[in-house]
């Protein structure tokens, strides 16, 4: 009776690992799907995971209907962020690595990788909504997350980071695409990184807030 009981309790568990390994391989078939639309002629550098990428990138829900437009938003000015950091959703990280500068991207995004269930902004992107982004590369620089950047930004090397010295890196950074930027733009830019970064409140970014690297040391 107890050999049963045993048996019973150990099929049990592996119906459910069975079912637990069944989920996991229906999400990893789960892929972004990327699509070259334009590859410049000289890619000296593709983008990896800590860079800083200014791009442009138009999103649509499956059916064809437009729901974001970069150009529409921050006066025109192509969008900054940190590749790979989760500053965008989890399948425009994936789609973005390995791009050149000038390089043009359409991208189909599964539910899984983008906003699965819960969808996003009021309706705007459904529960369980494909989405489709076709983007422009425009710079590719090493961001706020190599260790070699920390080190350059570092002006005074005290190893954390301020406003000041962000800024300064920023504006050398901005003036590299020849788009003029306000200043407005600017300090929002600035504004932000602070938010996600200095996680103490401090005012500084420390080296362990800024460094997504679990390898790199100062």
């Amino acid at each position: 009776m107890y050999f049963s009981f045993k048996c019973v309790l150990f099929l049990q568990a592996l119906s459910l690992f069975s079912l637990m390994q069944g989920q996991k391989l229906e999400e990893s078939m789960e892929e972004v799907k990327i699509e070259v639309l334009h590859l410049p002629g000289n890619c000296s550098s593709k983008s990896k995971k800590g860079d800083l990428l200014n791009a442009h990138y138009d999103g649509y829900l499956a059916n064809g209907t437009k729901f974001y437009c970069s150009r529409t938003q921050n006066k025109g000015h192509p969008k900054w962020f940190v590749l790979g950091v989760g500053q965008v959703i989890k399948g425009l990280d994936i789609a973005m690595m390995g791009m050149c500068s000038g390089e043009k991207r359409k991208v189909t995004i599964p539910p899984s990788l983008a906003y699965g269930k819960e969808g996003y902004a009021q309706g705007l992107i459904p529960p369980d909504a494909t989405l489709i982004f076709e983007i422009e590369l425009y710079a590719v620089t090493k961001g706020p997350r190599s260790i070699e950047t920390f080190k350059q930004i570092d002006v005074d090397n005290d190893k954390k980071l301020s406003k000041p010295e962000i800024n300064y890196y920023l504006k050398k950074e901005f003036e590299k695409d020849d788009k003029p930027r306000d200043q407005s733009y600017h300090d929002s830019v600035l504004e932000d990184i602070f938010k996600k970064n200095d996680h103490d409140g401090d005012g500084f970014i420390s080296p362990k807030e800024y460094n997504v690297y679990q390898h790199d040391e100062l």
